[in-house]
């Protein structure tokens, strides 16, 4: 595909009046796309449109810029003030990967907390507790509030149209409330 560079990399062309354009959907796009492509983890490419440069490191520069103006300040000032004081010294060349090395790292350790978060509330009878809770919430809000419920495990996708009546769906809900608070009355014993 003419639109890709290798398989996986999409490019983005930007033109002299500042517009982004994404080859792959042949559309117009912003920062906002960009900065949400790259937390959805597509790996994408910016080239200057006239030149051909790769201007990526630029755009994912300003990028930053734009959420740390708009409030969403990540970055410490005495950081980015050591950060400053890193370029023409002895040591600069060295700081990219190390920062490259702390981010893998603290992303390591924070799939790993998160799992060993997961993991626990798998053993924690109070976190079995609420997501019963949460079961039964949604069941009756599915019986109360058409489409609230969890429309995609329904074989006919949640439509109460769909060859069975209304009210035999509201009854095979009270069933599964009633089941649902014997479990929880047997827990609470």
């Amino acid at each position: 595909m003419a639109a890709k560079a290798g398989d996986d990399t999409v490019i983005i062309k930007k033109y002299a009046n500042r517009r982004l354009y994404n080859t792959q959907s042949s559309s117009y796009i912003t920062l906002d796309h960009l900065a949400k492509m790259t937390r959805d983890g597509v790996d994408f490419k910016v080239l200057d449109a006239k030149s051909g440069a790769d201007i990526t490191h630029q755009i994912l520069t300003q990028i930053i810029m734009e959420e740390e103006a708009s409030g969403e300040q990540m970055l410490p000032v005495n950081f980015l003030r050591q950060l400053i004081g890193m370029y023409g010294n002895s040591l600069q060349g060295l700081i990219p990967h190390y920062l490259e090395a702390a981010m893998d790292n603290f992303r390591a350790n924070q799939l790993k907390l998160h799992k060993a978060f997961e993991d626990s509330l798998g053993k924690n009878p109070l976190a079995k507790l609420a997501q019963q809770n949460m079961a039964m919430f949604k069941a009756a809000a599915a019986a109360f509030i058409p489409g609230a419920g969890n429309d995609a495990a329904k074989p006919d996708g949640g439509r109460a149209d769909s060859g069975k009546g209304g009210a035999d769906e509201i009854a095979q809900l009270r069933a599964q409330m009633a089941e649902m608070q014997k479990k929880l009355d047997s827990l609470s014993k």
